[in-house]
């Protein structure tokens, strides 16, 4: 299970998707990397965070 504090965050990243494991303070993410997608998008609402990974028991999230 991912924990915060043994990991550092993207700078210049800011997520708000709470039920994200990789979800830090101040929705920063925590991930190693990100991977965006898909390659054929032509607008932001078209893309998606395939790092996405969903938080285990997250009471906060609901």
């Amino acid at each position: 299970m991912f924990e915060e504090n043994n990991s550092k965050c993207i700078k210049g990243i800011n997520c708000d998707v709470s039920n994200c494991a990789y979800h830090g303070k101040e929705n920063s993410c925590h991930a190693d990397c990100i991977a965006v997608g898909p390659s054929y998008a032509q607008s932001s609402s078209e893309t998606v965070c395939a790092t996405f990974k969903p938080k285990e028991n997250c009471e906060d999230c609901k």
